[in-house]
Protein backbone atom coordinates (compact mmCIF):
# COMPACT_ATOMS: atom_id res chain seq x y z
CA UNK A 1 0.00 0.00 0.00
CA UNK A 2 1.56 3.09 -1.26
CA UNK A 3 2.59 6.14 1.31
CA UNK A 4 2.73 9.04 -1.24
CA UNK A 5 -0.04 9.87 -3.27
CA UNK A 6 0.55 10.16 -7.48
CA UNK A 7 -1.93 13.22 -8.13
CA UNK A 8 0.84 15.68 -9.81
CA UNK A 9 -0.28 18.38 -12.02
CA UNK A 10 3.00 17.90 -14.12
CA UNK A 11 1.90 16.53 -17.35
CA UNK A 12 4.90 14.87 -18.37
CA UNK A 13 4.54 12.76 -15.35
CA UNK A 14 0.85 12.28 -14.83
CA UNK A 15 0.43 9.53 -16.62
CA UNK A 16 2.26 7.53 -14.58
CA UNK A 17 1.87 8.76 -10.92
CA UNK A 18 -2.17 8.86 -11.39
CA UNK A 19 -2.10 5.24 -11.62
CA UNK A 20 -0.74 5.00 -7.59
CA UNK A 21 -3.21 7.27 -6.29
CA UNK A 22 -5.65 4.92 -4.76
CA UNK A 23 -4.76 2.36 -1.88
CA UNK A 24 -2.52 4.35 -0.69
CA UNK A 25 -0.48 5.00 2.55
CA UNK A 26 -2.51 2.85 5.42
CA UNK A 27 -1.72 1.78 8.25
CA UNK A 28 -5.33 0.83 10.70
CA UNK A 29 -5.96 -0.31 14.26
CA UNK A 30 -8.69 -3.30 13.99
CA UNK A 31 -11.77 -3.05 15.36
CA UNK A 32 -14.26 0.24 16.68
CA UNK A 33 -13.33 3.44 15.76
CA UNK A 34 -10.27 4.21 17.24
CA UNK A 35 -8.74 3.99 20.35
CA UNK A 36 -9.85 4.48 23.92
CA UNK A 37 -8.09 7.90 23.88
CA UNK A 38 -10.44 9.48 20.97
CA UNK A 39 -13.30 9.19 23.17
CA UNK A 40 -12.25 11.44 25.79
CA UNK A 41 -12.55 15.00 25.93
CA UNK A 42 -9.32 16.94 25.67
CA UNK A 43 -8.13 19.59 27.69
CA UNK A 44 -10.13 22.49 26.64
CA UNK A 45 -8.43 25.71 25.98
CA UNK A 46 -11.00 27.62 24.44
CA UNK A 47 -15.16 27.92 25.12
CA UNK A 48 -16.02 28.93 21.99
CA UNK A 49 -17.77 27.08 18.49
CA UNK A 50 -15.19 27.07 15.45
CA UNK A 51 -16.20 28.51 11.98
CA UNK A 52 -18.79 26.80 10.20
CA UNK A 53 -19.50 24.23 13.63
CA UNK A 54 -23.19 24.85 15.31
CA UNK A 55 -25.23 23.39 18.29
CA UNK A 56 -26.06 20.64 16.30
CA UNK A 57 -23.72 20.56 12.56
CA UNK A 58 -20.16 20.88 11.42
CA UNK A 59 -19.42 22.11 8.05
CA UNK A 60 -16.66 19.89 6.06
CA UNK A 61 -15.08 20.47 2.59
CA UNK A 62 -14.71 17.20 0.98
CA UNK A 63 -11.93 18.08 -1.98
CA UNK A 64 -12.11 15.59 -4.94
CA UNK A 65 -10.23 15.22 -7.90
CA UNK A 66 -11.64 15.77 -11.21
CA UNK A 67 -10.97 12.72 -12.87
CA UNK A 68 -12.59 13.27 -16.46
CA UNK A 69 -10.06 16.51 -16.89
CA UNK A 70 -7.18 13.38 -16.70
CA UNK A 71 -8.88 10.33 -18.23
CA UNK A 72 -6.79 10.64 -21.07
CA UNK A 73 -3.04 10.38 -19.30
CA UNK A 74 -4.40 7.45 -16.54
CA UNK A 75 -4.65 3.87 -16.91
CA UNK A 76 -6.90 3.86 -13.30
CA UNK A 77 -9.81 6.30 -12.97
CA UNK A 78 -12.19 6.88 -10.11
CA UNK A 79 -16.23 7.47 -10.67
CA UNK A 80 -18.82 8.21 -8.05
CA UNK A 81 -16.61 9.32 -5.38
CA UNK A 82 -19.25 11.72 -3.84
CA UNK A 83 -21.37 8.80 -3.33
CA UNK A 84 -18.17 6.85 -1.79
CA UNK A 85 -17.35 10.10 0.75
CA UNK A 86 -21.23 9.95 1.33
CA UNK A 87 -21.61 6.78 2.66
CA UNK A 88 -19.17 7.00 5.12
CA UNK A 89 -20.48 10.40 6.22
CA UNK A 90 -24.27 9.11 6.47
CA UNK A 91 -22.96 6.49 8.69
CA UNK A 92 -20.95 9.34 11.20
CA UNK A 93 -24.27 10.86 11.43
CA UNK A 94 -26.57 7.60 11.67
CA UNK A 95 -24.12 6.37 14.71
CA UNK A 96 -24.38 9.87 17.17
CA UNK A 97 -22.05 12.41 14.64
CA UNK A 98 -19.77 14.02 16.24
CA UNK A 99 -20.40 15.02 20.14
CA UNK A 100 -23.86 15.04 18.57
CA UNK A 101 -23.49 16.90 15.91
CA UNK A 102 -24.15 15.95 12.38
CA UNK A 103 -21.55 16.66 9.20
CA UNK A 104 -22.68 18.70 6.58
CA UNK A 105 -20.10 18.12 3.76
CA UNK A 106 -19.56 20.56 0.81
CA UNK A 107 -18.09 18.69 -2.08
CA UNK A 108 -15.66 20.27 -4.81
CA UNK A 109 -13.58 18.96 -7.32
CA UNK A 110 -10.73 20.19 -9.22
CA UNK A 111 -8.36 19.28 -12.08
CA UNK A 112 -5.20 18.49 -11.13
CA UNK A 113 -3.61 20.21 -14.67
CA UNK A 114 -5.14 23.35 -13.45
CA UNK A 115 -2.47 26.08 -12.26
CA UNK A 116 -1.85 26.49 -8.46
CA UNK A 117 -3.87 29.75 -8.77
CA UNK A 118 -6.43 28.58 -9.84
CA UNK A 119 -6.76 25.74 -7.69
CA UNK A 120 -6.07 27.83 -4.99
CA UNK A 121 -8.73 30.19 -5.44
CA UNK A 122 -11.40 27.09 -6.70
CA UNK A 123 -10.65 25.24 -3.23
CA UNK A 124 -8.76 27.75 -0.88
CA UNK A 125 -10.29 30.73 -1.08
CA UNK A 126 -14.03 29.49 -1.95
CA UNK A 127 -14.11 26.70 1.15
CA UNK A 128 -13.08 29.21 3.53
CA UNK A 129 -14.29 32.05 2.46
CA UNK A 130 -17.81 31.10 0.36
CA UNK A 131 -18.53 27.94 2.36
CA UNK A 132 -16.82 28.90 5.49
CA UNK A 133 -16.42 25.30 6.39
CA UNK A 134 -14.44 23.88 10.02
CA UNK A 135 -12.05 21.58 7.94
CA UNK A 136 -11.31 20.15 4.62
CA UNK A 137 -10.30 16.73 3.68
CA UNK A 138 -8.93 15.12 0.56
CA UNK A 139 -6.89 15.74 -1.92
CA UNK A 140 -5.89 19.55 -2.36
CA UNK A 141 -2.79 20.05 -4.82
CA UNK A 142 0.10 17.97 -6.01
CA UNK A 143 3.65 17.85 -6.19
CA UNK A 144 3.74 20.53 -8.70
CA UNK A 145 1.76 23.16 -6.32
CA UNK A 146 3.57 22.34 -3.29
CA UNK A 147 1.08 22.65 -1.18
CA UNK A 148 -0.07 26.01 -1.84
CA UNK A 149 -3.84 25.30 -1.28
CA UNK A 150 -3.03 23.12 2.22
CA UNK A 151 -0.85 26.35 3.31
CA UNK A 152 -3.77 29.21 2.33
CA UNK A 153 -6.44 26.96 4.50
CA UNK A 154 -4.35 26.10 7.31
CA UNK A 155 -2.35 29.47 7.87
CA UNK A 156 -4.12 31.81 6.28
CA UNK A 157 -7.98 30.87 7.04
CA UNK A 158 -7.11 28.89 10.05
CA UNK A 159 -9.26 25.92 8.62
CA UNK A 160 -8.05 22.20 9.64
CA UNK A 161 -7.12 20.50 6.89
CA UNK A 162 -6.29 16.14 6.39
CA UNK A 163 -4.97 15.53 3.17
CA UNK A 164 -2.59 13.85 0.97
CA UNK A 165 0.44 14.52 -1.23
CA UNK A 166 2.31 16.33 1.59
CA UNK A 167 6.11 16.25 3.12
CA UNK A 168 6.86 17.80 6.12
CA UNK A 169 8.51 20.70 4.80
CA UNK A 170 5.18 21.80 3.59
CA UNK A 171 3.57 21.03 6.77
CA UNK A 172 5.55 22.89 8.72
CA UNK A 173 4.44 25.90 6.87
CA UNK A 174 1.49 26.27 8.95
CA UNK A 175 0.50 26.03 12.30
CA UNK A 176 1.47 23.05 13.94
CA UNK A 177 -1.51 20.41 14.49
CA UNK A 178 -3.54 22.56 11.13
CA UNK A 179 -2.61 19.87 8.95
CA UNK A 180 -2.76 16.23 9.30
CA UNK A 181 -1.46 13.26 6.94
CA UNK A 182 -3.16 10.14 6.95
CA UNK A 183 0.37 8.28 5.92
CA UNK A 184 4.06 8.74 6.38
CA UNK A 185 5.79 11.79 5.05
CA UNK A 186 9.00 11.02 2.61
CA UNK A 187 11.06 12.72 5.42
CA UNK A 188 10.17 9.99 7.72
CA UNK A 189 9.94 6.97 5.90
CA UNK A 190 13.47 7.97 4.78
CA UNK A 191 14.81 7.81 8.35
CA UNK A 192 12.81 4.26 8.00
CA UNK A 193 14.39 3.15 4.94
CA UNK A 194 17.96 3.73 6.24
CA UNK A 195 16.85 1.89 9.89
CA UNK A 196 15.67 -0.84 8.20
CA UNK A 197 18.33 -1.01 5.73
CA UNK A 198 20.95 -0.75 8.36
CA UNK A 199 19.63 -3.63 10.50
CA UNK A 200 19.68 -5.45 7.28
CA UNK A 201 23.17 -4.55 6.47
CA UNK A 202 22.00 -4.23 3.06
CA UNK A 203 24.40 -0.86 2.36
CA UNK A 204 27.21 -2.95 3.50
CA UNK A 205 30.01 -1.98 0.79
CA UNK A 206 27.84 0.50 -1.02
CA UNK A 207 28.50 3.68 -2.16
CA UNK A 208 25.12 5.86 -2.13
CA UNK A 209 24.19 8.85 -4.53
CA UNK A 210 20.86 10.49 -4.49
CA UNK A 211 18.91 10.90 -7.85
CA UNK A 212 16.01 13.67 -6.70
CA UNK A 213 14.27 16.17 -8.30
CA UNK A 214 14.96 19.93 -7.62
CA UNK A 215 11.90 20.35 -5.57
CA UNK A 216 13.17 17.56 -3.39
CA UNK A 217 16.11 19.46 -2.21
CA UNK A 218 15.70 20.47 0.98
CA UNK A 219 14.99 16.86 1.86
CA UNK A 220 17.99 15.21 0.13
CA UNK A 221 20.45 17.96 2.19
CA UNK A 222 18.29 18.21 5.69
CA UNK A 223 17.00 14.78 5.65
CA UNK A 224 18.58 11.60 3.13
CA UNK A 225 22.03 12.64 2.90
CA UNK A 226 22.51 12.77 6.94
CA UNK A 227 20.78 9.70 7.43
CA UNK A 228 23.17 7.89 5.06
CA UNK A 229 26.33 9.61 7.14
CA UNK A 230 24.95 8.50 10.52
CA UNK A 231 24.69 4.72 8.88
CA UNK A 232 28.22 5.04 8.24
CA UNK A 233 27.07 4.41 4.55
CA UNK A 234 29.91 7.08 1.87
CA UNK A 235 27.55 9.18 -0.64
CA UNK A 236 28.46 10.16 -4.43
CA UNK A 237 27.32 13.35 -5.55
CA UNK A 238 24.23 14.11 -5.32
CA UNK A 239 21.78 14.46 -8.51
CA UNK A 240 19.35 17.57 -9.17
CA UNK A 241 17.32 17.11 -12.50
CA UNK A 242 15.06 20.02 -13.16
CA UNK A 243 11.58 18.84 -14.37
CA UNK A 244 9.62 21.43 -16.32
CA UNK A 245 6.24 20.04 -17.72
CA UNK A 246 5.74 18.07 -20.43
CA UNK A 247 9.26 18.37 -21.74
CA UNK A 248 12.09 16.55 -20.12
CA UNK A 249 14.76 16.93 -22.32
CA UNK A 250 17.05 18.91 -20.14
CA UNK A 251 16.61 17.01 -17.19
CA UNK A 252 17.53 13.45 -19.56
CA UNK A 253 20.61 15.75 -20.39
CA UNK A 254 21.33 16.22 -16.73
CA UNK A 255 20.58 12.70 -16.14
CA UNK A 256 23.42 10.83 -18.52
CA UNK A 257 25.92 13.57 -17.61
CA UNK A 258 25.41 12.82 -13.29
CA UNK A 259 25.54 8.83 -14.60
CA UNK A 260 29.07 9.31 -16.29
CA UNK A 261 30.02 11.09 -12.80
CA UNK A 262 28.83 8.22 -10.99
CA UNK A 263 30.39 5.42 -12.35
CA UNK A 264 34.34 7.79 -12.03
CA UNK A 265 32.69 8.45 -7.92
CA UNK A 266 32.18 3.94 -8.36
CA UNK A 267 28.29 4.58 -7.15
CA UNK A 268 26.79 1.24 -7.04
CA UNK A 269 23.50 2.37 -5.35
CA UNK A 270 21.06 5.06 -6.22
CA UNK A 271 18.57 6.65 -3.19
CA UNK A 272 15.40 8.12 -5.68
CA UNK A 273 13.72 10.72 -4.05
CA UNK A 274 10.52 12.64 -6.21
CA UNK A 275 7.74 10.95 -8.17
CA UNK A 276 9.13 12.34 -11.01
CA UNK A 277 12.51 11.15 -11.51
CA UNK A 278 11.19 8.11 -10.13
CA UNK A 279 9.24 7.62 -13.31
CA UNK A 280 9.80 5.20 -15.94
CA UNK A 281 11.77 7.39 -18.67
CA UNK A 282 14.47 8.25 -15.79
CA UNK A 283 15.10 4.75 -14.65
CA UNK A 284 15.24 2.80 -17.59
CA UNK A 285 17.81 5.31 -18.64
CA UNK A 286 19.77 4.62 -14.67
CA UNK A 287 19.23 1.11 -15.01
CA UNK A 288 20.79 0.52 -18.71
CA UNK A 289 24.10 2.89 -17.79
CA UNK A 290 24.87 1.37 -14.02
CA UNK A 291 23.83 -2.47 -14.49
CA UNK A 292 23.78 -4.02 -11.33
CA UNK A 293 22.70 -0.53 -9.23
CA UNK A 294 21.57 -0.56 -6.10
CA UNK A 295 17.70 0.89 -6.24
CA UNK A 296 15.80 2.63 -3.15
CA UNK A 297 13.20 5.33 -2.34
CA UNK A 298 10.88 6.98 -0.82
CA UNK A 299 8.16 7.05 -3.02
CA UNK A 300 5.91 4.12 -2.66
CA UNK A 301 3.94 5.39 -6.34
CA UNK A 302 7.17 3.45 -7.76
CA UNK A 303 5.01 0.62 -7.24
CA UNK A 304 2.75 1.96 -10.35
CA UNK A 305 5.66 2.58 -12.77
CA UNK A 306 6.95 -1.01 -11.84
CA UNK A 307 3.43 -2.87 -12.97
CA UNK A 308 3.19 -0.76 -15.93
CA UNK A 309 6.74 -1.72 -17.27
CA UNK A 310 5.76 -5.39 -16.70
CA UNK A 311 2.91 -4.86 -18.18
CA UNK A 312 4.52 -3.24 -21.34
CA UNK A 313 6.81 -6.10 -21.56
CA UNK A 314 9.97 -3.97 -20.46
CA UNK A 315 12.81 -6.49 -20.12
CA UNK A 316 14.34 -6.20 -17.81
CA UNK A 317 12.43 -4.74 -15.46
CA UNK A 318 13.87 -1.17 -14.14
CA UNK A 319 12.19 -1.40 -10.86
CA UNK A 320 12.97 -4.99 -10.20
CA UNK A 321 14.45 -4.82 -6.61
CA UNK A 322 14.09 -1.51 -5.91
CA UNK A 323 13.67 -0.84 -1.99
CA UNK A 324 11.74 1.20 -0.35
CA UNK A 325 9.94 0.67 3.48
CA UNK A 326 6.01 -0.06 2.89
CA UNK A 327 2.94 -0.40 4.99
CA UNK A 328 0.77 -3.20 5.18
CA UNK A 329 0.66 -5.12 2.26
CA UNK A 330 -2.56 -5.27 -0.19
CA UNK A 331 -3.38 -8.91 0.56
CA UNK A 332 -2.95 -8.82 4.44
CA UNK A 333 -5.57 -5.34 4.09
CA UNK A 334 -8.14 -7.52 2.20
CA UNK A 335 -8.52 -10.07 5.19
CA UNK A 336 -7.90 -7.40 8.08
CA UNK A 337 -10.53 -6.50 10.39
CA UNK A 338 -10.20 -2.99 8.85
CA UNK A 339 -10.85 -3.96 5.18
CA UNK A 340 -14.22 -5.59 6.53
CA UNK A 341 -15.08 -2.56 8.64
CA UNK A 342 -14.42 -0.34 5.80
CA UNK A 343 -16.34 -2.52 3.29
CA UNK A 344 -18.88 -2.76 5.13
CA UNK A 345 -19.95 0.68 5.58
CA UNK A 346 -19.95 1.17 1.55
CA UNK A 347 -21.84 -2.20 1.09
CA UNK A 348 -24.73 -0.60 4.04
CA UNK A 349 -25.01 2.69 2.15
CA UNK A 350 -24.43 2.14 -1.46
CA UNK A 351 -26.15 -1.84 -2.02
CA UNK A 352 -22.85 -2.50 -3.89
CA UNK A 353 -20.20 -5.03 -3.29
CA UNK A 354 -16.64 -3.02 -1.73
CA UNK A 355 -13.90 -4.49 -4.56
CA UNK A 356 -10.71 -5.22 -2.39
CA UNK A 357 -7.13 -4.05 -2.91
CA UNK A 358 -7.06 -7.20 -5.40
CA UNK A 359 -9.35 -6.80 -7.59
CA UNK A 360 -9.26 -5.26 -10.64
CA UNK A 361 -12.48 -4.09 -12.43
CA UNK A 362 -12.70 -3.06 -15.86
CA UNK A 363 -13.97 0.70 -16.59
CA UNK A 364 -14.94 2.91 -19.91
CA UNK A 365 -12.65 3.33 -22.32
CA UNK A 366 -10.49 0.70 -21.57
CA UNK A 367 -9.69 2.15 -18.04
CA UNK A 368 -9.23 0.03 -14.49
CA UNK A 369 -12.16 1.70 -11.75
CA UNK A 370 -10.15 2.40 -8.38
CA UNK A 371 -13.18 2.07 -6.47
CA UNK A 372 -10.96 0.42 -3.76
CA UNK A 373 -8.99 3.54 -3.39
CA UNK A 374 -11.80 5.97 -3.01
CA UNK A 375 -13.27 3.35 -0.30
CA UNK A 376 -10.11 3.46 2.07
CA UNK A 377 -9.47 7.15 1.15
CA UNK A 378 -13.08 8.20 2.66
CA UNK A 379 -13.44 5.58 5.49
CA UNK A 380 -9.64 6.60 6.39
CA UNK A 381 -10.09 10.75 6.38
CA UNK A 382 -13.65 10.54 7.78
CA UNK A 383 -12.62 7.79 10.61
CA UNK A 384 -9.62 10.48 11.30
CA UNK A 385 -11.85 13.44 11.35
CA UNK A 386 -14.29 11.81 13.62
CA UNK A 387 -11.83 9.96 15.61
CA UNK A 388 -9.88 13.85 16.49
CA UNK A 389 -12.88 15.90 16.67
CA UNK A 390 -14.64 13.58 19.46
CA UNK A 391 -11.80 13.82 21.53
CA UNK A 392 -12.10 17.65 21.42
CA UNK A 393 -15.20 17.79 22.68
CA UNK A 394 -18.65 20.01 23.06
CA UNK A 395 -16.17 23.28 22.09
CA UNK A 396 -15.07 22.03 18.92
CA UNK A 397 -12.94 25.33 17.28
CA UNK A 398 -8.94 24.98 15.27
CA UNK A 399 -7.44 25.59 19.03
CA UNK A 400 -8.86 22.89 20.41
CA UNK A 401 -8.13 20.47 17.48
CA UNK A 402 -4.74 21.37 17.65
CA UNK A 403 -4.48 20.28 21.71
CA UNK A 404 -6.61 17.06 21.28
CA UNK A 405 -4.09 16.53 18.33
CA UNK A 406 -0.87 17.01 20.45
CA UNK A 407 -2.04 14.95 23.41
CA UNK A 408 -3.58 11.98 21.24
CA UNK A 409 -1.30 9.16 21.24
CA UNK A 410 -2.55 5.70 19.31
CA UNK A 411 -5.04 6.22 17.19
CA UNK A 412 -7.09 3.99 14.50
CA UNK A 413 -5.63 4.14 11.05
CA UNK A 414 -8.05 2.86 8.28
CA UNK A 415 -6.81 1.56 5.23
CA UNK A 416 -4.17 -0.76 6.33
CA UNK A 417 -1.36 -2.03 9.41
CA UNK A 418 -1.92 -1.81 13.36
CA UNK A 419 0.12 1.23 14.35
CA UNK A 420 -0.70 4.97 14.18
CA UNK A 421 -0.16 7.74 16.20
CA UNK A 422 -0.43 11.33 16.42
CA UNK A 423 0.95 13.75 19.27
CA UNK A 424 3.35 17.02 19.41
CA UNK A 425 5.22 17.71 16.36
CA UNK A 426 4.14 14.59 14.65
CA UNK A 427 1.28 14.89 12.51
CA UNK A 428 1.32 11.95 9.55
CA UNK A 429 0.33 9.11 11.43
CA UNK A 430 1.11 5.86 9.52
CA UNK A 431 3.99 3.57 11.81
CA UNK A 432 2.76 0.38 9.76
CA UNK A 433 6.40 -0.39 8.14
CA UNK A 434 8.82 -3.48 6.84
CA UNK A 435 11.07 -3.09 4.38
CA UNK A 436 10.06 -4.37 1.23
CA UNK A 437 11.09 -4.95 -2.70
CA UNK A 438 9.30 -4.66 -5.92
CA UNK A 439 9.41 -8.12 -7.06
CA UNK A 440 8.01 -8.14 -11.24
CA UNK A 441 7.68 -12.36 -11.40
CA UNK A 442 4.37 -11.84 -8.78
CA UNK A 443 1.47 -12.07 -10.44
CA UNK A 444 0.16 -10.39 -12.68
CA UNK A 445 2.17 -7.66 -13.07
CA UNK A 446 4.55 -7.66 -9.82
CA UNK A 447 4.36 -6.10 -6.52
CA UNK A 448 6.03 -5.38 -3.68
CA UNK A 449 7.75 -8.16 -1.96
CA UNK A 450 8.27 -8.45 2.33
CA UNK A 451 12.21 -8.33 3.50
CA UNK A 452 11.25 -7.76 6.84
CA UNK A 453 7.96 -8.24 9.34
CA UNK A 454 5.75 -5.22 10.34
CA UNK A 455 6.78 -2.89 12.79
CA UNK A 456 5.88 -0.16 14.44
CA UNK A 457 7.89 2.67 13.69
CA UNK A 458 6.65 5.95 15.60
CA UNK A 459 9.25 9.17 15.65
Amino acid sequence: MSRRRGLVAATAVIALTLAGCGSGSKGAAAGGRGTTSSSTPTHVVSKVLGTGVTATTIKLGVSLVDFSCVAQYVESIRLNQQQVFQAYIDNINATGGINGRKIIPVFKTYCPLSSPSDINVQLCTSFADDDKVFAVIGYLSDAATDGSAETCLAKQHHTVVISYNLTRAIMSLSPPGMILYPGATPERTDRVVFELLKKQGTLTGKKVAVLAEASTKAEVQNVILPGLKKIGVSSGTPAYLTLSGADTTAAQSQLASFIERWKSENVNALYIAGEGVASQQFMEKVVAGMPGVTLMTDVGDTLGFGKQEQQAGVRPNPYAGLLTAGGFAAHDYDHSANWKYCAGIYEKYTHKVAPDAETVIPGPNGKTLDTNGSINDACQSLSLFHDVATKVGPYLNDTNWVSAVDNYGPIANRGGGPYASLHTSKYDFDDTFQLQYFDPTIPPTGNWKPLTPYENLPE
